[in-house]
């Protein structure tokens, strides 16, 4: 019998459909393996903002990583949004309790569209208690100054900010470079299991729909890395998907703000 290549996502759900858990989805079958989810919360959201957030119990979240892990299984874990201490606390529990062997983490704490998605006293409990699980961790700029502590205004600081992030150089990080001015973007992966920097360099998109990048670039890391890539060459597939996913979506119109990638640019124009 033939055998799926798996990948679950533990994240938000985004009710605009262009990031959380279905962008994750979306992304998990363009990149072929079999898509799975488990919701920490709903979103009320759209290209313009977020209205509102309800977290999903913990006891729910806790079954739903139950019915996948101990029946399907996953070759690869994404974690995106988390929102508290209990839901960190919960999926760290987890990861170690079924040893999780490829965990991609996108620290998300805020939406493209400024809203602020993470509790403040949650930051603390990411760092200490789930960051260090992690196979890899994909930070934008603010998120990469928020676990930091440290201001980021220039490409050239990326490389030692990666370092900075890597738990003592037990994890690597692929540090985005969008949120600042450059054309020409530099992201940063910083490999923990060689101890060394690589670097993607790549032609700034001119263009709104830019919801749910850091979503869709870390589910396609993980997708690349259940179909058994190595950490670098899953980072570059990744990176070559969402920047193709960019440019294709770049001239469509959805809503009335931030609109989404186009996850299916191979498929259909």
């Amino acid at each position: 019998m033939k055998k799926h290549k798996t990948a679950l996502t533990i994240a938000g759900s985004d009710s605009g459909g262009g990031a959380g858990i279905q962008a994750d989805l979306k992304t998990f079958s363009a990149c072929g393996c079999y898509g799975m989810s488990v919701i920490t919360a709903i979103t009320a959201q759209n290209t313009e903002g977020v209205t509102d957030i309800f977290p999903v119990r913990i006891a729910t979240i806790e079954k739903q990583i139950d019915a996948v892990l101990t029946d399907i299984g996953a070759d690869a874990v994404k974690v995106g949004m988390l929102h508290s201490v209990e839901v960190i606390r919960l999926v760290a529990k987890k990861i170690k309790q079924y040893e999780v062997k490829r965990l991609v983490i996108d620290p998300v704490m805020v939406a493209t569209s400024g809203d602020k998605l993470l509790q403040e006293e949650a930051i603390e409990a990411l760092k200490e208690e789930l960051l260090p699980l992690a196979t890899i961790i994909t930070p934008n700029i603010p998120e990469a100054s928020i676990l930091s502590g440290e201001k980021i205004t220039a490409q050239s600081e990326l490389p030692d900010a990666a370092r900075s992030l890597s738990c003592n150089q037990s994890v690597s990080v692929m540090l985005k470079a969008g949120h600042l001015s450059d054309e020409t973007l530099m992201d940063v992966l910083y490999d923990a299991e060689k101890d060394e920097i690589v670097t993607f360099p790549s032609k700034r998109i001119t263009t709104m729909n830019t919801h749910g990048t850091g979503c869709t670039l870390s589910s396609a890391i993980a997708s690349f890395l259940a179909r058994g890539e190595t950490l670098q060459s899953a980072v570059g597939k990744g990176k070559n998907y969402i920047d193709q996913a960019i440019q294709a979506g770049k001239d469509y119109k959805t809503g009335h703000g931030h609109g989404p990638v186009h996850h299916f640019f191979r498929w259909w124009a």
